[in-house]
């Protein structure tokens, strides 16, 4: 059932009814029935998959919550201690390993076969879960929690099962947090227009930017790669810069469509971006894009590498041997690289998602282990970080190594990446801009238009906000007009302006 057909919205308004008009104590279940049913309505087998998540990590939970009721009062130090520990370990490791076992099947099975064999005996033929990575990301956060003590488990399953298969997120997060999101989802929130209202403006405008803007742009972008073997580099970098285009109107606007449906059910998503846009480095771009997988990895991958003996050793080797600020970052910058690396894995098990997590990894690492050089270099041109123009600088230099790295998560193959990087730095034409070439691949010169300015209309909004304009607050001071006009501008641009009909899955939705 995707976001963008008549059916979800059918289905939107028929939850908010039934949410609304359940009692108090009894309102979680209405989200679980649509949960479940939104699920099935992508088809019905991948249920068992979330069901097996949800038991395995449900129940590991449980495990490991009266295990640490049993070792708080136990002295430190005591055999039963030590024991203790230990299990809680093997629970938490069986859990991770059954989570991601099938997380590993489904995404990495056939990509590991086919690195490693010619043949295709091995190969299996599975329909990816709906969602699978956002979920079992989110259930994996709960069980290394509790392991943690960081709260008591869910006793109950059906709560919990709630939990993982919030239906507004499935597709593709925000990756939530037990003690954030399990309260609001059984707390039973009462009717209140005011969250009704945020919340259809909110929708609205993410399916603006998906409708109006992002599958537009898709058009020409799919006629583009589909032959992208034949394309000059002028039409190439025309390509993955409407691609940048497409990829973050999709992603942005499906988290809009997520947040605005969870806000009229009175709960509060988690962000997931604050404006990237404005990001005036690489680490700051991922600081802003995709929130809550970059917390989710510094949290539990990052710390963990972090405080773990081999790397407790490396940085006391290297405060030793090597000495100075470099001695103390690199074990820093290793945790760092491999968050970076995952980050693509994480996106795709192919060759060049690897090359696209490197890129990243490559970048923020050097900027790490460099970064007493960079600010040499500052002081000695005199460079003012306060400075108008350098913070334009930044952004445009930020959004050049981003938009670099697109070419590898839209390339069909590695090599394909690598012969349109190649193709746009040695075969560019910029005459080919402005001679109606572009205009050849489904889309006319008023599309065109209508992506310049619908995008327009999305930077501006976020330049707004990121010189600390709120527009909630802003649109409360004017007046009754203004503020459904906020709500009928861009849905009359999403009815005339908009392709229904026409659109693709969310990009995201296929990680």
């Amino acid at each position: 059932m995707p976001f963008t057909s008549i059916s979800f919205l059918g289905f939107v308004a028929a939850s908010l009814i039934a949410y609304y008009l359940m009692p108090q104590r009894f309102k979680w279940m209405a989200l679980l029935v649509a949960s479940y049913a939104f699920y099935m309505a992508g088809g019905w087998r991948t249920v068992f998959y979330i069901l097996f998540t949800t038991v395995v990590t449900y129940s590991a939970g449980m495990a490991l919550g009266g295990l640490n009721a049993k070792l708080s009062g136990l002295p430190k130090g005591s055999l039963d201690n030590v024991r203790i520990k230990k299990l809680k370990k093997l629970v938490a490791a069986v859990a991770l390993l059954l989570s991601f076992g099938l997380l590993f099947i489904f995404r990495y099975w056939n990509f590991t076969v086919a690195a490693f064999t010619s043949s295709d005996r091995f190969i299996l033929n599975l329909i990816v879960p709906l969602g699978v990575s956002f979920y079992i990301f989110q259930s994996v956060g709960y069980v290394i929690d509790v392991y943690r003590g960081k709260h008591p488990p869910e006793r109950n399953p059906a709560k919990y099962a709630l939990f993982v298969s919030f239906f507004p997120q499935i597709i593709q997060g925000p990756i939530g947090r037990f003690h954030h999101l399990a309260p609001q989802l059984t707390a039973g929130a009462a009717l209140d227009w005011t969250n009704i209202k945020y919340g259809i403006q909110l929708a609205i405008w993410g399916y603006f930017k998906k409708l109006v803007i992002a599958d537009r742009a898709g058009i020409a972008v799919n006629e583009i790669f589909d032959n992208i073997g034949a394309q000059g580099g002028t039409v190439t970098a025309f390509a993955v810069f409407l691609y940048s285009i497409q990829l973050y109107c999709d992603f942005s606007g499906g988290i809009d469509i997520t947040r605005g449906v969870a806000k009229m059910l009175g709960i509060e998503m988690a962000e997931n971006f604050r404006r990237p846009l404005f990001a005036t480095s690489l680490a700051d771009f991922w600081r802003r894009w995709h929130i809550t997988l970059g917390a989710w990895l510094k949290d539990y991958l990052f710390f963990s590498l972090a405080l773990s003996k081999p790397l407790v050793r490396i940085g006391q080797f290297t405060r030793k041997r090597v000495g100075g600020t470099l001695g103390k970052i690199i074990p820093t910058s290793i945790c760092t690289f491999t968050v970076y690396f995952a980050i693509g894995i994480w996106h795709g098990a192919s060759f060049r998602f690897i090359a696209f997590g490197l890129w990243n990894g490559i970048i923020i690492t050097s900027s790490l282990l460099l970064a007493g050089v960079y600010t040499a270099v500052k002081k000695r041109l005199r460079i003012n970080n306060n400075a108008c123009w350098w913070w334009v600088f930044s952004i445009l230099r930020t959004s050049f190594i981003v938009f670099l790295g697109r070419y590898m998560t839209r390339a069909p193959r590695f090599a394909y990446g690598v012969r349109m990087l190649w193709r746009t730095f040695t075969d560019f034409n910029p005459a080919a801009l402005f001679d109606g070439t572009l205009l050849g691949f489904g889309l006319n010169g008023f599309d065109m238009l209508v992506i310049l300015f619908a995008a327009l209309a999305v930077i501006g909004l976020e330049y707004y906000q990121e010189r600390g304009g709120r527009v909630r607050q802003a649109l409360e001071k004017r007046g009754f007009f203004v503020q459904w006009a906020a709500i009928v501008v861009p849905l009359a641009a999403i009815v005339f302006l908009g392709l229904w009909g026409q659109t693709e899955q969310f990009i995201y939705g296929q990680f």
